[in-house]
């Protein structure tokens, strides 16, 4: 009897360790369920391709980042050059209720977003580099993303004004002109040149800004010739900020000897050898880093992003100037110059202007400047 109570017991004993490791074995199941539930589902639309060394890639390597440190799954959709079929994405996407957040971007964006928005109100989208309104309000299901141009601007003109006046580049005339290449006339660029301006000028009261309209984003031939006419004026150094079109004008740079400041992505990593060697730096758009940033304020469970738009500027690593290259080439009193005035941006001691103030005259300030006024 004694001994079948002792094997009843060993019994016993063995299934108690049996179901131990079973609900251990359901619980760990449930903790790695639970963490893979975790994940935001995330869709990227291109309204273009990969490779365009800007923002699309930008945004691409953001994603890369946020999926490495397993906070999100995602999916990126090439929707390709052809703006009849962008909104036809828009709508499969939310239509398919797999993904927490649509993400697009650029100012081609709004108008096939809103009505999707409008439609699929339980969706969330981040749009960047632009900002969608209705009726002159915010949609409450879209977190649209801008940039502080004008601070990224402010540090491109200290620094060009440095290499104009206290640097040793060859080929510099005596004459101080610096060269703005915008693609459009409107805020957003406008934005960009205000910042220039006032940097540069912050530096050497006497600089004049040279700046004129490519009127498009596409034009490089135009952007070239708008570049070639700047330099004939006096500019040395000249900023191209309207996507390709601007980017036309560091052809005229490299054949007339001069030298080039590139824009949104580090310009000087992505242009022909030649072309790299004469641009001095380039004023950054981090668009990836930006999304990481919203998107990990969501996760934290910071929602205050969608239904308004925000600025990100060199607290939130928005915006920059890439200090590698041919930056990280010129003298140390001119880096930490550059340095020091990024951190006066940051602890407010530094106020730059922008074109989105009602209050300002920004086109007061670029005619007063203007070279050959």
């Amino acid at each position: 009897m004694k001994k079948f109570v002792a094997i009843l017991l060993c019994l016993v004993m063995v299934l108690a360790i049996v179901a131990c490791k079973k609900t251990e074995t359901t619980t760990e199941t449930k903790t790695e369920t639970s963490t893979e539930a975790k994940k935001l589902q995330v869709v990227n639309l291109v309204n273009g391709n990969l490779g365009d060394k800007s923002f699309f890639d930008s945004a691409e390597s953001g994603m890369k980042a946020l999926k490495d440190a397993g906070l999100v799954d995602y999916k990126t959709i090439e929707m390709g050059n052809d703006e009849s079929t962008w909104q036809n994405y828009v709508e499969e996407v939310a239509a398919s209720k797999q993904y927490d957040i649509i993400v697009c971007g650029t100012w081609q964006m709004p108008d096939n977003l809103i009505p999707v928005a409008q439609k699929y109100t339980d969706q969330l989208f981040i749009i960047y580099d632009t900002e969608v309104k209705v009726d002159d309000k915010y949609l409450p299901n879209i977190a649209s993303i801008q940039y502080n141009q004008n601070d990224m601007g402010y540090l491109v003109g200290v620094y060009a004004a440095l290499l104009e006046t206290k640097s040793d580049l060859p080929g510099l005339n005596e004459q101080k002109i610096l060269g703005f290449v915008g693609g459009e006339d409107s805020p957003v660029i406008c934005d960009f040149l205000v910042g220039y301006i006032e940097g540069a000028q912050s530096i050497d009261p006497e600089i004049k800004i040279d700046w004129r309209w490519i009127g498009n984003y596409t034009d490089s031939a135009l952007g070239k010739e708008i570049g070639a006419a700047e330099i004939e004026a006096g500019a040395d150094i000249i900023w191209g900020v309207g996507g390709n079109a601007g980017t036309g004008a560091v052809e005229a740079c490299y054949e007339k000897g001069t030298y080039f400041i590139g824009v949104d992505s580090d310009q000087e990593q992505t242009l022909d050898a030649k072309y790299a060697a004469i641009t001095m730096t380039s004023g950054l758009k981090n668009v990836g880093t930006s999304l990481e940033y919203v998107i990990k304020k969501y996760l934290e469970g910071d929602k205050s992003f969608w239904g308004t738009c925000s600025y990100l500027g060199l607290a939130e690593d928005g915006v920059g100037i890439a200090t590698a290259g041919n930056f990280a080439k010129q003298s140390k009193d001119i880096q930490d110059a550059v340095n020091a005035v990024k951190d006066k941006i940051l602890k407010g001691e530094v106020k730059v202007d922008t074109a989105f103030d009602a209050n300002f005259d920004y086109y007061a300030l670029m005619n007063a400047v203007k070279a050959g006024n």
